[in-house]
């Protein structure tokens, strides 16, 4: 019988990384989450902790990141990952995109093992080329606020593939785009959270700009399965997930009021700062490369997401 192998998920206690978890686990490995819960919390992952199957290091992973025994595989998914986080804790943010990715790396290294990244569509700023392809390369305001997670992200891209090239390390990027689904904080910026917040509290949709900008929304287990795949796959450069199906942000309230059955209004404020007018991922290679693309439509993901915020709002 093959040794059971052993993955490490930075980040582990987040959105994504609990996620991550779940499905690592189902499919058989050992798994090791490490969060400093800045922004993670351990509600995402405590159904977990009885499994023998799992473990959980309280780390930072800007320190030094020891794990004794053998690694198979490492996901680098530590990061603030929404506007109202990394504009809160912007040297954070760098820095865990820096000096986190490095040490992550460090340990690939050490332990011989296979690594993926966590990059985001963020790499491209408020893109001129639609829909984004891979080998865009982005228009990206190195100085504004948005900068600091815009630049945090494309350094570790820039990292990894160096550690690839001269430590001839196998590593993964993933460029993640718009994601949601149960286990999202409701307080954390983005506008899926915001807006069933909204709703559920009887207040009115707040929208930023005219609302004409644009979104493609992915559900986690969608997202997942292409993060799994690629980790598996032989390819070793930047991969978009995400949703192809683009929808404005005022189209967008407007399904959040009519999934809510709420009555709210639609108030409109100043957009902020390099917020990027569109987004949507171009997934040719997801498909041709990993067999993948969404399965999970917004109508039908969008209700086990209402459901999931309704039971935290009632708690």
């Amino acid at each position: 019988m093959s040794e059971q192998k052993r993955i490490l998920i930075t980040g582990g206690a987040g959105f994504l990384g609990s996620h991550l978890c779940d499905r690592f686990i189902k499919e058989g490995y050992k798994v090791i989450a490490m969060d400093n819960l800045s922004t993670g919390s351990l509600d995402n992952i405590q159904h977990l902790f009885p499994l023998k199957e799992f473990e959980f290091y309280h780390h930072d992973v800007t320190k030094f990141i020891h794990v004794p025994g053998k690694l198979d595989y490492i996901l680098h998914f530590a990061s603030p990952a929404s506007p109202i986080d990394y504009l809160k804790i912007p040297i954070q943010t760098l820095k865990v995109g820096s000096l986190g990715t490095h040490n992550a790396l460090g340990l690939a290294k050490e332990k011989r093992a296979r690594i993926l990244v966590a990059s985001t569509s963020e790499i491209y700023g408020d893109p001129e080329v639609h829909p984004q392809k891979e080998e865009y390369w982005g228009n990206v305001n190195p100085v504004g606020p948005r900068g600091v997670y815009d630049e945090a992200k494309r350094f570790m891209e820039a990292i990894t593939m160096a550690y690839h090239t001269y430590h001839n390390l196998e590593t993964r990027i993933v460029r993640i785009f718009n994601t949601y689904g149960p286990r999202m904080r409701l307080n954390d910026g983005r506008a899926l959270p915001a807006f069933i917040g909204q709703a559920l509290r009887g207040e009115d949709i707040t929208v930023f700009g005219d609302g004409s900008q644009t979104r493609s929304f992915c559900y986690v287990d969608d997202l997942v399965d292409g993060i799994y795949r690629l980790l598996l796959s032989d390819y070793q450069y930047p991969v978009n997930v995400g949703n192809p199906d683009e929808i404005t942000i005022k189209e967008f309230a407007e399904e959040i009021i009519k999934l809510t059955g709420t009555a709210q209004k639609i108030v409109y404020e100043p957009l902020p700062v390099d917020d990027p007018k569109q987004r949507k991922p171009d997934i040719t290679k997801a498909k041709e490369i990993l067999g993948w693309e969404p399965k999970v439509s917004r109508q039908d993901g969008l209700k086990v997401t209402y459901e999931y915020f309704k039971k935290v709002v009632l708690k």
